[in-house]
């Protein structure tokens, strides 16, 4: 087990190395408001978190507390080991880290006005005028207020002006937004929607429902634009769903596939007061939704580990009869 020192501290800038924090790090007067934190590994901080700036040059690092930074929150291109934000975290400008090696965890809420992420686990949303994300899962939403640049991502939905994507995305609801027309690198870009995917199966390594799968969108066939006005604005809305496929396949049984408990305990896990399952795994253990078990189940996605059948989207119009 590591050990740690407590700290106390009142300096302007704080530096964090095999520490940790019992309590928060928030400014008693004026001069400490532009003080700086720098995270240089093994630390943990208990509370909450305000800082000009946060850099964290390498983990392990876990913050238990909200985290508000006026300047930007930076995790070193370099850094190693597990980072992890229990709670909301915003900026008034950036959040930003292109680090390919760290396992960099939210477990909640992101706000800012830039986000740029890389190998991130967000259990939340994103809420920010630009987004880039890069190998990132996000359980929840990516808003954008401007732009969304997304590259071999899992994103719940989002909602941007403009969207750029390359190598495969995945949706896990059914239906996304933008104004303007998506921008698709021609290079084998893939765009899947896992509504109707067999996740709870897939979580505790059992086979697959036969009536479950991923369901390819096409761009272009699968896009709906609508025009929304009143007596002053007009504006064009254009949505990339499978909705009428969900519609249709929801006559069926699909409450086994246990989708939205699992990205409900995704999305709720640093509030929950308890750990809950799905029932028992293919080793007949119990299939637990930890935080780092449903991330680690969604990178297996990502990364191809974890294959989801493709969606044949037959079905028999008796069973359909059957239900009413």
């Amino acid at each position: 087990m590591k050990e740690y020192k407590e700290l106390r501290f009142n300096e302007t800038n704080i530096q964090l190395k095999d520490n940790r924090v019992k309590g928060s790090i928030l400014p008693e007067k004026i001069s400490e408001l532009n003080r700086t934190i720098t995270i240089q590994g093994n630390a943990i901080i208990e509370g909450p978190v305000y800082a000009h700036k946060l850099e964290v040059q390498n983990g392990d690092a876990e913050i238990h507390g909200a985290v508000f930074t006026h300047l930007e929150l930076y995790v070193n291109s370099d850094a190693k080991g597990n980072v992890i934000f229990k709670k909301s975290v915003g900026s008034a400008n950036t959040v930003i880290s292109r680090a390919d090696k760290c396992k960099l965890s939210f477990f909640s809420d992101i706000n800012a006005k830039k986000v740029a992420l890389c190998n991130a686990f967000v259990a939340g949303s994103i809420y920010a005028d630009e987004v880039s994300l890069e190998n990132c899962v996000v359980i929840g939403g990516v808003f954008s207020t401007q732009s969304i640049d997304l590259k071999n991502s899992i994103v719940g939905t989002f909602n941007t002006p403009t969207i750029s994507v390359r190598g495969t995305i995945h949706l896990l609801l059914p239906s996304a937004f933008s104004i303007e027309k998506i921008n698709v690198d021609a290079s084998g870009t893939k765009f899947y929607n896992l509504t109707l995917a067999d996740l709870g199966s897939l979580f505790k390594g059992l086979p697959q429902d036969p009536s479950s799968g991923k369901i390819e969108i096409n761009l272009e066939h699968d896009e709906i634009k609508t025009v929304l006005t009143d007596e002053e604005v007009q504006k064009s809305l254009r949505s990339y769903t499978v909705i009428g496929k969900v519609l249709a396949a929801d006559l069926l049984d699909t409450d086994k596939f246990q989708n939205h408990f699992l990205l409900t305990a995704a999305s709720l896990g640093s509030q929950l007061l308890k750990t809950y399952d799905i029932g028992n795994d293919v080793n007949g253990d119990l299939a637990t939704l930890t935080g780092d078990k449903i991330r680690e189940f969604f990178f297996e996605i990502l990364e191809g580990k974890i294959e989801v059948q493709v969606m044949n989207g037959d079905f028999d119009i008796s069973q359909i009869i059957h239900k009413f």
